[in-house]
């Protein structure tokens, strides 16, 4: 049986998944706690990477070696980039970047990618896990950065890099490490906000509470995870 690794960036992006677990035990290592167990009669590994790049790309290498799983998949929330979606409508990266660095020098090294493609069998399978969840989605272009994005002028210069159809903080480095071990993945976004001033008053000033699109996109995970 091939073992699924799950994972967020934040408490509330697992938190569903966590409670949809069942036969569960921990394990921390470096630093990051690992639940165990079954989901959607899957083995499965799920913990919270935390935010940003490091921290997603230290989680992904564990959950590839010191777990060894055959897939990994990443579920939260992003910035709305694209006016084919809205506010609740999910992005599933097919390919993902980085907006804040130079993708000419991270593919010096392995595996000598500027940009990361997801696996198509897991892009199909969270394709039709949309569809009959009644949940409205694209698969397109996901940018990373250790920045929240949340002003035009920002939004504006990404969108001049690399048109991605979201924007968030950890996609494309769960990619880079995913694909360095040769480890099919598949990132899937909901949007929770339109990563301007609007999203910033929205999601900084207001201290909005993300968990109902954390939710939407746990969904989204579990009915993947049950095509496979």
């Amino acid at each position: 049986m091939h073992t699924i690794g799950l994972m967020g960036a934040m408490e509330d992006e697992i938190a569903p998944l966590y409670e949809a677990m069942t036969d569960k035990s921990e394990e921390t290592v470096g630093g990051v706690t690992f639940y165990k167990g079954m989901l959607e009669n899957k083995r499965a590994v799920l913990c919270c990477a935390g935010i940003g790049k490091a921290q997603a790309a230290a989680a992904t290498q564990l959950l590839c070696t010191h777990f060894g799983v055959d897939a990994v998949v990443f579920s939260g929330i992003a910035g709305n980039m694209t006016d084919r979606l809205d506010v609740g409508d999910v992005v599933i990266g097919r390919t993902l970047m980085y907006h804040d660095g130079e993708p000419r020098m991270f593919a010096e090294t392995p595996p000598h990618l500027q940009q990361f493609a997801a696996d198509e069998r897991l892009v199909a399978a969270a394709s039709e896990a949309c569809s009959a969840a009644g949940v409205r989605c694209l698969a397109g272009r996901i940018a990373t950065g250790d920045q929240f994005v949340g002003d035009s002028a920002t939004k504006r210069a990404i969108a001049e890099k690399c048109s991605p159809d979201c924007v968030e903080m950890e996609g494309a480095a769960v990619a880079h490490i995913a694909a360095k071990n040769g480890v099919p993945f598949v990132v899937l976004r909901a949007m929770s906000d339109s990563a301007d001033e609007a999203g910033y008053e929205k999601m900084v000033v207001k201290n909005f509470d993300p968990a109902a699109y954390c939710r939407t996109a746990a969904a989204v995970s579990r009915a993947l995870i049950a095509r496979l």
